[in-house]
């Protein structure tokens, strides 16, 4: 009982990277209608320079907040000197162009910072609290759940609650309408890239602490499993993205737990599999369809 307890615990935390993840693939994809392939990558970088930024002051928060930072400025550039000049007509175009982008930045970051993988320590630690004998999260665990509740409870607030996210809206599902009704849809999309890469790169930071270290394919398999989440819960659903992130992370963490590592990426492709044969678009997708 013991063991179940901390497995779901744990895979509470790891979800909720996931979700984090997941919500910026949903950004994006509810901006431009394309997935965003080249998000681990673009994810990856600002963390370099959050590591950069951490070594040089020896400040986890400075690291943070230059890792927003530059992740906001990444996906604006991005989109407004490279995605914006892709043909919308032709989804191969995206794709290759997002393919050649993760060889650039990968590339460009292993000459600047070598291959090798870079420890990355957490602000807080990463042992378990024990309560009533059973280990439960860690400080750090607790620190992840925390910002990724923050994070996702802002970002619905500024979709659901706001003139800005009503323009976001509008400009994704009608940007004719919208440019009429004097919309400025370019930016808005710039927008959404912006706050999407900005919400991977914070995931990105989150995770890497738990894994191996810092390297240019860090998130890799971040993206797989939060692009995997973000299918099963609908491209199209922030509250999608919310829930299949959780469920994949409690699942990962559970198979990691009783049977084996090896093991987590099948049941997590087998649950997608069944999803899709159940609900091609997703367990939340038709439900956001009709409200958004």
């Amino acid at each position: 009982m013991e063991r179940l307890v901390f497995l779901l615990s744990t895979g509470l935390a790891r979800g909720a990277v996931l979700a984090l993840f997941a919500l910026s693939l949903v950004i994006v994809y509810r901006a431009t209608r394309t997935v965003n392939f080249a998000q681990a990558a673009m994810a990856v970088a600002p963390v370099y320079v959050a590591f950069a930024v951490t070594s040089a002051t020896g400040s986890y928060w400075l690291g943070l907040a230059a890792a927003l930072a530059a992740g906001a400025l990444l996906g604006a550039v991005v989109e407004r000197w490279l995605i914006r000049r892709v043909p919308r007509d032709n989804p191969l175009a995206g794709i290759i162009v997002a393919i050649g982008l993760v060889m650039v930045i990968q590339a460009g970051l292993a000459i600047a910072f070598g291959p090798d993988h870079r420890p990355v320590h957490a602000p807080f630690s990463q042992r378990p609290l024990a309560v009533g004998g059973v280990n439960l999260l860690s400080p750090y665990d607790l620190f992840v759940l925390v910002v990724a509740a923050v994070v996702m409870g802002g970002l619905a607030l500024l979709f659901n609650r706001t003139s800005l996210g009503l323009r976001l809206r509008a400009a994704a599902f009608a940007p004719e309408t919208s440019r009429l009704l004097g919309v400025r849809v370019p930016r808005m999309v710039t927008l959404g890239w912006t706050l999407s890469v900005a919400t991977a790169a914070l995931a990105a930071l989150l995770l890497v602490p738990t894994g191996l270290g810092l390297d240019p394919h860090a998130a890799d398999v971040l993206f797989v499993n939060a692009f995997a989440a973000a299918v099963i819960g609908g491209l199209d659903s922030p509250a999608g993205a919310l829930a299949a992130g959780l469920t994949v992370g409690v699942l990962a963490s559970l198979v990691t737990g009783y049977a084996s590592a090896a093991a987590a990426p099948l049941a997590v492709l087998a649950l997608l599999t069944v999803v899709l044969l159940v609900r091609p678009h997703g367990l939340f997708a038709a439900r956001e369809a009709r409200t958004a």
